[in-house]
């Protein structure tokens, strides 16, 4: 066999086994599991963020599948290619006694999400398998060992804290729980609503505002400055911090809670 023709074979087989994986891996991306599924309610949560709750009692598994707070799903519209990544803002119970899954959706302009926020009560979107490991709280349990629990977010990153808050992870039973939530100002800060109920469940609420308005007499400026400006851990050997927003917020309380001798394997973070 001549030196062109070997060659010409080999190229030949090499290019179906570049299309044999190929195929393979477009078989792989399809196999994900959508499930569909339609918006029971949309609605305004704040300036920019909308509430979406979206009804999964017809894909029982699909609900079942959300274990811990801090897990998230893919969502996709009918003829828009990308999907977005949802942090799920119910708890876990909540799937199974309601049948649905609540999530505070950004509005972002051109994003998939700007689409989610444009729809009506009964349109139906896919929604991915539940990803991720969640927040694993495992690691700051029992609550008498770990008896301070700081929590930060920033924007619609309160989203999978109110996950967190309304699942409950003993709150009332250490002595001392403390959410830092930034927003821009009141209008853009989402779930002053459930306020009320948390700090009743045991979490002291302190609203940071970095533009506020009007006769705001509260915290100001950035959640990592405000932390810095009152923080005060008895016993850091004794705390946990849960994180979950903009990434310089997270990086900065990581590094002042280390320098003030939490351990980092103590700190949870989704962002």
């Amino acid at each position: 066999m001549s030196i062109l023709r070997r060659l010409a074979l080999r190229l030949n087989l090499n290019n179906r086994r570049s299309f044999t994986s190929v195929a393979a891996a477009a078989v792989r991306q399809d196999a994900t599991l959508w499930s569909q599924a339609p918006l029971s309610q949309i609605e305004p949560a704040a300036e920019s963020l909308f509430h979406v709750t979206i009804d999964v009692s017809h894909s029982p598994d699909l609900a079942i599948s959300h274990t811990r707070p801090g897990q998230y799903l893919q969502l996709r519209i009918p003829d828009v290619e990308k999907p977005s990544f949802l942090a799920i803002a119910s708890p876990p119970s909540y799937a199974a006694a309601k049948g649905a899954f609540e999530f505070l959706v950004k509005s972002v302009a051109g994003s998939t999400a700007e689409l989610l926020c444009g729809l009506r009560k009964g349109d139906v979107v896919e929604l991915s398998q539940v990803m991720g490991r969640g927040f694993e709280i495992d690691r700051i349990v029992p609550p008498e060992k770990y008896s301070t629990v700081l929590i930060f977010a920033t924007g619609s990153g309160i989203s999978p804290i109110r996950s967190l808050i309304e699942s409950g992870f003993s709150a009332d039973r250490r002595s001392e729980v403390r959410l830092y939530y930034g927003a821009r100002n009141l209008k853009r800060m989402a779930y002053q609503d459930r306020f009320k109920d948390w700090e009743s469940s045991g979490v002291k609420i302190v609203p940071v505002l970095s533009q506020p308005e009007g006769s705001w007499t509260g915290e100001t400026g950035y959640v990592q400055a405000a932390f810095s400006r009152a923080k005060k851990i008895d016993s850091p050997l004794a705390a946990g911090a849960v994180l979950c927003g903009q990434k310089q917020m997270a990086e900065e309380v990581t590094s002042i809670l280390v320098a003030d001798g939490v351990s980092s394997e103590k700190i949870l973070k989704n962002f």
